[in-house]
């Protein structure tokens, strides 16, 4: 994949809510020197507290490229936003996506770079041919986030868990398998863009042997109970082969995303099914935590629900962005502890 320029002007069309921005908010939290404005259509509301711009202010304020911070069900491009797409390349942006509707397929977006210079980015197309999973037990460590849904934090822990161990001098790598998490990082696996018998062999790909004492913290997503997307998280459990899974939740939710349908299914549930099918590829994994996203809850109400979570599934519970990750990475050693012995 070409070098993509920072900084971004993120453009967040008409999200319908923050949810939907989830790209952009990665890359504010993660990468905020690279994220100097932002980009709302009528309707838009999604809000990543950032100033808004015009494209021409965005260029005078030094953005390369604009970078489509919406994930959107299906992934797709509408008229309205390849009109201001268009317009970006005019003014002199290049734009990044990492939407299942490529802007290399887009004959007007192809036509309008082509004619102004600029370049457009893929980042959800496969750069590598992928072998077919063998299963073969990999040295080093790896832990998984799963999830009860999709879009509950998977992505954060397994990044703030990344932050924590680094903090201790331990060594740790996050790998991501999406798109918000290749254009942190500049690096992963487009997963869910990855042809089916390839994708379990790509995150072995991923995480190949490391050291024994190296953690790769890999991002989760999807969810097994999601009907929509339960094949890519099988993919993970299974090619990912990790030792410790970290189950991650958004507890304000009364249906799975984009599935009204459909109800959440419990911790226990989750925890029990993931290790179950975990447990087919590495005998040997454990549940050590709970991640849960407490962003819509205040403080106090926060602290009791995880204090609540610790009490009924006797494992570690926080909310790792917003409180740490300490006492996930505390069980992440400790497992550590236990294999030595």
């Amino acid at each position: 994949m070409a070098l993509i320029e920072t900084p971004y002007l993120l453009f967040l069309g008409d999200a319908p809510d923050a949810l939907a921005a989830k790209v952009a908010q990665g890359i504010k939290d993660w990468r905020p020197e690279f994220a100097v404005g932002q980009f709302r259509m009528a309707g838009c509301n999604a809000d990543m507290g950032l100033a808004d711009m015009t494209l021409e202010e965005a260029v005078d304020a030094g953005c390369k490229t604009l970078v489509i911070g919406v994930a959107n069900r299906g992934g797709v491009i509408s008229a309205a936003w390849k009109e201001v797409l268009v317009k970006a390349l005019e003014a002199g942006l290049d734009i990044a996506s990492g939407l299942h509707n490529l802007l290399r397929d887009e004959a007007e977006l192809v036509a309008a770079a082509e004619k102004n210079g600029r370049q457009l980015h893929d980042v959800r197309i496969p750069s590598v041919k992928y072998p077919i999973a063998n299963g073969v037990k990999r040295k080093g460590k790896r832990m998984l986030a799963v999830g009860t849904d999709c879009s509950v934090g998977k992505m954060y822990t397994a990044l703030c868990v990344e932050k924590e161990m680094r903090e201790r001098g331990m060594k740790a790598s996050f790998r991501a398998t999406g798109q918000t998490g290749i254009l942190i990082t500049g690096d992963g696996v487009p997963l869910d863009a990855v042809i089916a018998d390839f994708m379990a062999g790509s995150v072995e790909y991923l995480t190949p042997d490391n050291d024994e004492d190296h953690w790769d913290l890999i991002e989760g997503q999807g969810s097994l109970f999601h009907v929509s997307y339960s094949g890519v998280t099988m993919a993970l459990i299974h090619g990912g082969q990790p030792d410790a899974l970290v189950i991650c939740h958004e507890p304000t939710r009364d249906h799975m995303r984009g599935l009204p349908g459909y109800k959440l299914p419990s911790l226990q549930a989750v925890r029990d099914l993931a290790l179950q099918l975990a447990q087919v590829a590495n005998p040997a994994c454990k549940v050590v935590g709970i991640s849960i996203n407490t962003k819509g809850m205040p403080e106090a109400e926060a602290k009791a629900y995880l204090a609540k979570v610790e009490a009924e599934m006797g494992l570690p519970a926080t909310d790792p962005f917003r409180f740490g990750a300490g006492p996930l990475v505390d069980a992440l050693e400790a497992l550590d502890a236990v294999a030595a012995e």
